[in-house]
């Protein structure tokens, strides 16, 4: 089958989960024998027209130079060249930028569209935005032939609002087996010393809360922040705790192994994504050997089940730091690396997507 895989900034990633998994899925499909074509960004640092068996088309995108309006000019761009390659699939990740033209996707290609999460609930946004995106998500499903959701969340959501059935493929991680604490060093910390969450600087991330209920709980060790800070709130989240010693804001880290080590020695892992679907972070925590405390919601309950602790406020966050709670560790580390395994193998993901791709061709 000839597949392009449309919405990211392109491959090999330098930016994010939708261009990791694009990587990977395209990877994954040559390997099966398949042609693949990822579109990117003429900005990504990877100017070759192949890499790895994959073939990568380079489309104009102005968002350095006119900001937000610049991803959708992309967005055209890479969907008017996709109109004269005929591919048999389109894989199209995400509709925030992509909808608006859906109506000039190809007709003679089956358009996958994988519905993300739920980018109209996030907080950062406008309700003026907000509102946008909604109607974006409405266009998306309208003008796609069929749907992926990411999580069951998802799925629901889908099935709630448009009474529409979406094929569920959840997202991968690679089980770690490599850890070497030496990493530890360059952070002055210790294995099972410290606290670490990684996410965007966002209000639905729940940071702040996750933070606060630290500063109740009185625990004396570091608290590692990873995510990019530089934004309004990043910048209010290091005023509000720059007087607490304990929390260190380190910036975005995006070396695999740095982030896979920092995981798996810390005592636990917080993740407090809230509107999301599958969230790549969160499976490579699990696959990370991670002790994990989530925030209580559908996205996160349908992956990790009972095999975690679970927060609603900081009061929450605080009792879980005075229990330090421990019984349960390695059962539900355990537990959590087996439906890596099983469930969210990059193998099983990429073997479902090609059932998905044979099925609907």
């Amino acid at each position: 089958m000839k597949i392009a895989i449309i919405g990211t900034r392109g491959i090999p990633n330098h930016y994010g989960g939708f261009e990791q998994f694009a990587e990977y899925l395209a990877l994954g499909l040559v390997a099966k024998n398949h042609q693949v074509w990822v579109y990117n960004s003429h900005l990504h640092p990877f100017k070759e027209n192949n890499w790895k068996g994959v073939n990568l088309i380079h489309c104009k995108d102005l968002e350095h130079k006119i900001g937000t309006p610049g991803q959708f000019i992309y967005d055209f761009n890479c969907i008017i060249d996709s109109r004269k390659r005929n591919f048999d699939i389109i894989l199209q990740l995400g509709y925030t930028s992509s909808s608006v033209w859906g109506w000039l996707l190809p007709k003679k290609s089956v358009v996958i569209t994988n519905m993300d999460g739920l980018e109209w609930k996030r907080t950062k946004f406008s309700k003026k935005v907000q509102r946008f995106l909604k109607y974006a998500e409405k266009l998306a499903v309208k003008k796609s032939n069929h749907l992926v959701a990411d999580s069951i969340g998802i799925q629901q959501h889908i099935k709630e609002r448009f009474n529409k059935e979406a094929s569920y493929i959840a997202y991968g991680a690679d089980v770690f087996n490599s850890p070497n604490p030496k990493i530890l060093e360059s952070y002055n910390i210790h294995e099972l010393k410290y606290y670490i969450l990684i996410a965007r600087m966002e209000p639905e991330n729940n940071i702040e809360t996750i933070l606060d209920g630290f500063i109740k709980s009185n625990v004396e060790s570091p608290f590692l922040v990873i995510g990019e800070a530089e934004n309004k709130f990043g910048s209010y989240l290091k005023e509000k705790f720059k007087n607490n010693k304990n929390i260190q804001f380190l910036g975005g880290i995006f070396d695999m192994e740095v982030l896979n080590n920092l995981r798996h020695y810390a005592k636990l892992y917080f993740h407090g994504h809230s509107v999301g679907g599958t969230n790549p972070s969160l499976l490579e925590a699990m696959a990370s050997n991670a002790l994990i405390v989530a925030h209580n919601n559908i996205f996160n309950e349908s992956i990790l089940g009972e095999d975690a602790m679970y927060f609603t406020n900081s009061e929450d966050i605080a009792n879980i730091f005075s229990k330090q709670e421990t019984r349960n560790r390695a059962k539900f580390i355990d537990n959590n690396i087996q439906k890596i395994k099983t469930l969210y193998s990059w193998g099983k993901i990429i073997d479902d997507y090609e059932k998905l791709f044979i099925k609907l061709a």
